[in-house]
């Protein structure tokens, strides 16, 4: 049985009194029923944060005129906002190179219906998963990346994620550094999974950093893309504890497990639009 359709409302603004009061009164006033609430006053950045979901048979119009009407109230509170439908499936491009884990965990959950997505394509710096692609029913893309041709490739890559009409990239174990220009244009677009509990150990074999290191600990961190390298906002952690006996092969074993899960958790979150993003930090309302 299909849940019912809903719009979901999130927004940050200043915070002050009235916010949550004013926004529950316009939904009352046109008969919404509000499903979820959530909030979140940040006191020392001074910052309000709301969602909310809403039956949209409850309404009297559709999400468009929800938006017009709900407009002089956001710019009243200096609101960023957005208002979601759970009708319309979020459009996700997946991005891989060799390493097939992520890849293979994201296409069975959308293969099962856990993830109520669409994949109009997967785009990926080698031919290694093409025919696992293809076999879903997936167009492939092979868009080589090397030093000498990085600006062409990603120009190539925007170009493919605007003809596929993408809400989100998801880089699935990705291991290029993507340009400044395609972080700029797709802010809070962008997830990628890095191998690593965030901040510590950035960019590659995070995993014989930490053996090296002889953390007790090691982790996974789904976070948004920026032009600084594994330095976004940060959606999802997790960690697993490890000893002395382990060695850097089973580290990354390990850490697999992790990375899957993680990825899955905080590209949920996005999906539902559950993350609102303030500065370099986010606020999950999970």
């Amino acid at each position: 049985m299909s849940s019912p359709r809903r719009y979901t409302l999130k927004l940050s603004c200043p915070d002050r009194v009235g916010i949550v009061a004013t926004v529950s009164s316009f939904v009352a006033a046109h008969n919404g029923w509000i499903t979820e609430a959530n909030h979140h006053a940040d006191a020392g950045a001074g910052r309000f944060f709301l969602r909310q979901e809403l039956l949209a048979d409850s309404l009297p119009f559709d999400i468009d005129e929800l938006r017009h009407r709900f407009a002089p109230i956001a710019e009243e509170f200096g609101m960023e906002w957005s208002i979601a439908d759970s009708a319309r499936k979020k459009r996700v491009v997946i991005m891989v190179s060799k390493q097939e884990h992520c890849l293979y965990d994201l296409l069975a959950r959308w293969q099962s219906g856990e993830l109520n997505i669409d994949i109009p394509c997967v785009i990926s710096n080698h031919e290694t998963f093409r025919g696992l692609v293809e076999w879903h029913g997936i167009p492939f893309h092979y868009v080589p990346v090397t030093p000498e041709t990085k600006s062409a490739s990603y120009a190539r890559v925007m170009e493919l994620f605007e003809a596929a009409e993408g809400d989100v990239m998801v880089l699935a174990r990705y291991m290029q550094i993507l340009s400044p220009q395609m972080c700029e244009k797709y802010p809070g677009q962008i997830i990628n999974i890095h191998h690593s509990f965030l901040p510590s150990f950035v960019g590659a074999k995070p995993y014989h950093q930490a053996f090296d290191r002889g953390v007790k600990l090691i982790g996974a961190t789904c976070h948004f893309v920026t032009s600084e390298l594994d330095q976004g906002p940060i959606i999802e952690q997790d960690v697993i504890r490890i000893d002395h006996s382990d060695q850097p092969e089973d580290l990354v074993r390990y850490g697999k497990d992790i990375e899957k899960a993680v990825l899955a958790r905080g590209l949920r979150f996005h999906l539902e639009d559950r993350v609102i993003t303030h500065g370099n930090k986010t606020v999950v309302f999970r």
